[in-house]
């Protein structure tokens, strides 16, 4: 039997990268897929014929995580399709880099509200569904920058860090209703955006590495397919870092 047979999972920002790669693999392991997206219906429509291609139901819609009331739409179109919500990966995120002291007020604002915002916005919209169930895995995407900081994200570092003390306050919350909630933290993962950088920049990243190697949207997507899964009914409120080794 595949690990997430017959269950429904939710994916914000699905469309590419490793939010794509986990809605893949969730196909791959028999869950009927739902992800969203915010710009190209026509990206959309390509992804879930890839998802459709494993024998399960796949259904992308544009619905932006950081703004409340597509949240609550959005939950309540999913119930309404597809009659239950088993996993919500809040994966939506973006990142708007620079040094604190040339940091406008403006791109922190939008780190904090999309990566952050998020999170809460679709934990709070899922969470009557996951309480009349008594049941439910929440997987919340942070980063080892959220851990360990790092230099001219300070803006995409507290994002991530604060998805961590809500995923932490969240298992207290409701294990009691057997409920979930864990954080994986990637580290340097390759994906379309890495593409675009200097091979030379990807190559020193990749030394410092102890697996000296990038991960992949796949890395991630196993880690993130074990925490949906019942194979972690007894893991709640941890950070899972796929990073290569870079935490120790």
């Amino acid at each position: 039997m595949k690990l997430l047979e017959g269950k429904v999972a939710i994916i914000t920002g699905g469309t590419r990268g490793i939010g794509k790669g986990i809605a893949l693999k969730f196909a791959q392991e028999g869950a009927n897929v739902i992800f969203t997206y915010v710009s190209s219906e026509e990206t959309a429509n390509a992804v879930e014929k890839e998802i459709e291609a494993f024998g399960v139901k796949a259904k992308g819609y544009k619905s932006n995580a950081a703004n409340m009331e597509d949240a609550v739409a959005l939950v309540e179109k999913v119930v309404e399709d597809f009659g239950q919500i088993d996993i919500l990966v809040n994966n939506a995120g973006i990142t708007k880099d620079g040094l604190l002291m040339r940091m406008s007020e403006e791109n922190f604002d939008d780190v904090i509200k999309i990566n952050l915002n998020s999170v809460f916005n679709m934990t709070k919209a899922a969470l009557r569904t996951f309480l009349k169930q008594r049941s439910g895995s929440i997987i919340n995407m942070s980063s080892i920058v959220g851990v360990r900081g790092n230099a001219g994200q300070a803006n995409y570092s507290a994002s991530k860090a604060g998805i961590i003390g809500f995923t932490k306050s969240v298992a207290q919350e409701l294990g009691s209703r057997n409920i979930r909630c864990n954080a994986i933290a990637p580290g340097f993962i390759a994906t379309e955006m890495t593409d675009k950088l200097d091979p030379e920049v990807v190559k020193e990243w990749s030394e410092s590495i102890p697996l000296k190697r990038p991960g992949t949207p796949e890395d991630i997507a196993n880690a993130t397919v074990f925490l949906a899964s019942d194979m972690s009914t007894y893991v709640s409120g941890q950070v899972l870092s796929v990073c290569g080794g870079m935490l120790m």
